[in-house]
C-alpha cells in the first residue's frame, strides 16, 4: 500500500467483530455493529504547535485503538476498506490482551 495520512491523522483497519455473543448466541451479518476497535496501518508526521513545531503521535503502526462509533471517514485503498481520522478521535490504545493501557 502507498498511503501516508497527512498531520495528526491515522489509517485504521477495523478489526472484525464477534460471531457470538457471551452466551454462544451467534450474530448474524445484519444484526451486527461495526466493530469500534482497529490497528493503526500508517500515521502522519505529527501536528504543529502554536510555535510551528512538530508534536508526534503517540499511536505508531501495529497499535490496536478504540475508537468512537461514528469517527472517522471511510475509504477504500487497494480494495480494503479503513478509516482515516485524527489522532485526538481515537478513545484509547489496547494492550496485547485485548485490555486498554493505563496512562503513564
Amino acid at each position: 500500500m502507498h498511503f501516508r495520512p497527512l498531520h495528526d491523522r491515522v489509517l485504521v483497519r477495523r478489526l472484525d467483530a464477534e460471531e457470538k455473543t457471551a452466551g454462544g448466541i451467534i450474530i448474524p451479518d445484519t444484526a451486527k455493529e461495526k466493530p469500534q476497535q482497529g490497528e493503526i496501518v500508517a500515521t502522519g508526521p505529527g501536528a504543529r504547535n502554536e510555535q510551528g513545531q512538530l508534536v508526534q503521535l503517540d499511536v505508531k503502526p501495529g497499535d490496536r485503538v478504540l475508537f468512537g462509533k461514528w469517527s472517522g471517514t471511510e475509504v477504500k485503498i487497494d480494495g480494503e476498506e479503513f478509516l482515516i481520522m485524527k489522532e485526538s478521535d481515537l478513545l484509547g490504545v489496547m494492550d496485547e490482551a485485548g485490555t486498554l493501557k493505563k496512562a503513564a
